[in-house]
């Protein structure tokens, strides 16, 4: 009973975190009918910031932490996050009304890390104090970086060999090149913003800049970034029913399986490393999440083929306010009941 109600509390609490509430206000008013808009370069420039706080936070981080601690963490987030997108990819791709390169769209969202539900999750741990490494944000692009380049190069795979079957007939058909697709990948502009941020967080020393820009438009940046994928998960929930009613019972297990499979994996570090149970948590928060900034602007340039519709629609609508409100409790409590 103690239990249960340890974790009905933290459930609550799920739901008065900022970015929860950020989110609900920006689809509360988008449901009211608000004429509410930011605008796109706006948009752009928040997220261009958040990916390099991210970026920085990370190589800096990896640049002070002990390789060998990090190394088996850092190569379970890699397999967490393939793993996803091929999950996601077998799942939903032989549900009816669902088409390959959206299946495997919304499989790379879910497999890629949110931000700001990573963010909660810190915080929330910091709240209840449950340690964790101070390197644990470094895990972030090991996870988030392979699934959306994987999800991309699956996706663009499939619309070729799509497009070369129907070619066939006209023997036009041509060959995928796998390196152009990665290196297109890499040199857009949200996963752009992300390395950069890595490769000077991890080669030079930028603790003034982050610590008197970066780091204290965070939490101001991540609220504004809320409310507009608020008002879009208003928008795209009412679009997702139009799609396929199979992405919101994805949406909805999705998240609570993936952290699964992160805090098992996660186990394995800590008895194997001495990885904290803070960290596991983090890494299972990490896998249950669906991304909310690097994703969607990746994802759209990456696989313009597929359908926002119904990758940001699962992921921003349902997947999200579930990992935050649902995930970080549950593998909070997880963690205090196993270690």
């Amino acid at each position: 009973m103690e239990t249960l109600v340890s974790f009905f509390n933290l459930f609550i609490s799920g739901f008065q975190t900022p970015t929860l509430g950020f989110l609900m206000g920006g689809m509360f008013i988008a449901a009211m009918g608000s004429r509410l808009t930011i605008p796109d370069q706006v948009y752009k420039f928040i997220v261009f910031v958040l990916l390099m706080k991210i970026g920085l936070k990370g190589g800096m981080e990896i640049r002070n932490a002990n390789l060998a601690e990090l190394l088996l963490p850092a190569i379970f987030a890699v397999l967490i996050g393939v793993i996803i997108v091929y999950l996601g990819k077998f799942a939903l791709s032989r549900l009816p009304g669902i088409k390959p390169v959206d299946a495997i769209a919304t499989a790379g969202l879910f497999g890629a890390v949110s931000a700001s539900t990573f963010a909660a999750g810190m915080l929330h741990l910091d709240d209840v104090g449950m340690e964790y490494e101070a390197w644990v944000s470094a895990l972030y692009p090991f996870m988030d970086i392979p699934a959306l380049v994987l999800a991309i190069v699956l996706g663009r795979l499939a619309t070729e060999k799509k497009q070369g079957s129907q070619e066939v007939a006209a023997n036009k058909r041509k060959a995928v090149s796998i390196k152009f697709i990665i290196k297109d990948s890499l040199q857009g502009s949200a996963l752009s913003a992300l390395i950069l941020g890595l490769l000077l967080g991890l080669l030079t020393k930028p603790e003034p800049v982050y610590e008197g820009f970066y780091n204290p438009l965070f939490r101001g940046f991540l609220s504004i970034l809320m409310i507009i994928m608020g008002i879009e998960a208003w928008q795209r929930l009412s679009e997702l029913r139009r799609v396929a009613h199979w992405y919101a019972v994805y949406a909805a297990i999705a998240p609570l399986a993936h952290g699964g499979i992160a805090f098992g994996l996660g186990a394995i570090a800590h008895y194997a490393t001495g990885f904290s149970p803070g960290g596991v948590v983090l890494l299972s928060i990490l896998a249950a999440s669906s991304s909310d900034i690097s994703g969607p602007p990746t994802l759209r340039a990456g696989l313009p083929t597929a359908n926002p519709s119904a990758f940001i629609g699962s992921s921003t609508s349902i997947g999200t306010p579930i990992s935050i409100a649902i995930g970080i409790p549950l593998f909070t409590e997880l963690a205090t009941l196993v270690f």
